[in-house]
């Protein structure tokens, strides 16, 4: 969970200690080069992750609202509070009539993140309206090749942020302690074991919605001494079958955690199960949960490699 304090310290730095840059900056989104004159004044982000990445760099004051939240994920309580003065325009995808009503002068989403190939929001539609798009860097492979995930997408994107905002001291002071995290994290790893297959369960039934090498989840298993048995599927969220993940017999199961079938309930589906018996997962009751805003890129992320690495030390059965 992202600490409250941590979310009221960054506020009041935004307020009070942001350093300005010097404009022009320019940033890299997705391949493509975006010049900013000035930082935003009235900027929209989509999705409760892209959020908390605006709110912990402390641009609350910079913001017109957010949309994408509460169509599809509750709250927490350390969000409300940091949002409490930020409408959500609207609660699922925004259209061009949203953002255009609220003044936006910026829009932080990604693809399959309040954005879809051809849809009716995208950099292009909204370049006439002037409203400048940064697209989460992990969705960039929905139209471009890439990497695989790994931390980087997030700290990639809370670099560019701090510069098109003006508080690159900020941002660079956040991914130094995320990076010192997780180096402290990986020095205490074991040496002398096999990295435990993992498979990520986002939801569906007949077919399993999970995370491809493009994924965040596949970066957050890693960190943590793990590999993701679907870590070779060349995409990034995705549905398979459930053959390859009866065949690949991992060894234990994350659960995303989010809309309207609980975690729990994904795991009496999986547990009872007769197809999936013999996976040593499910055989032996290894199961870790992680809420969808630690399994998609933002500042949750580094306690989610830990509570990742906590469990593959210790699995609960």
């Amino acid at each position: 969970m992202l600490e409250r304090s941590a979310i009221i310290a960054a506020l009041a730095f935004g307020a009070t200690g942001a350093a300005a840059s010097d404009f022009p900056v320019t940033v890299e989104s997705c391949g493509k080069a975006l010049t900013f004159e000035a930082a935003p004044a009235r900027a929209v982000s989509n999705d409760v992750n892209l959020t908390e990445m605006m709110l912990v760099l402390g641009l609350d004051d910079r913001m017109a609202g957010y949309t994408g939240v509460s169509g599809w994920y509750k709250l927490d309580e350390a969000l409300r509070d940091a949002a409490k003065a930020l409408p959500e325009l609207t609660p699922d995808y925004p259209t061009k009539e949203v953002l255009l009503g609220a003044d936006a002068d910026f829009y932080f989403a990604g693809w399959n993140y309040g954005m879809r190939v051809g849809g009716e929001v995208t950099p292009d539609t909204l370049a006439p309206f002037e409203i400048p798009v940064y697209a989460l860097t992990e969705s960039c492979i929905h139209i471009m090749e890439k990497p695989k995930a790994s931390m980087d997408d997030l700290y990639v994107d809370l670099i560019n942020l701090g510069r098109i905002f003006g508080v690159e001291e900020r941002a660079a002071s956040l991914v130094d302690g995320y990076k010192q995290e997780l180096e402290s994290l990986a020095a205490s790893l074991p040496d002398d074991r096999m990295p435990p297959k993992v498979f990520v369960y986002d939801s569906g039934e007949d077919k399993p919605f999970t995370a491809g090498g493009y994924a965040m989840p596949t970066a957050l298993i890693e960190a943590a001494g793990g590999t993701n048995i679907m870590a070779d599927v060349e995409t990034s969220w995705v549905s398979i079958g459930w053959e390859p993940v009866i065949e690949r017999t991992p060894e234990i199961i994350v659960i995303v955690n989010y809309g309207d079938v609980t975690a729990d309930q994904k795991i009496a589906f999986m547990k009872g199960n007769p197809a999936f018996r013999d996976i040593p997962a499910v055989r032996n009751d290894r199961f870790v949960v992680l809420e969808y805003v630690e399994a998609t890129p933002g500042p949750r992320n580094i306690e989610a490699v830990k509570k990742l690495a906590a469990y593959f030390r210790h699995p609960q059965g």
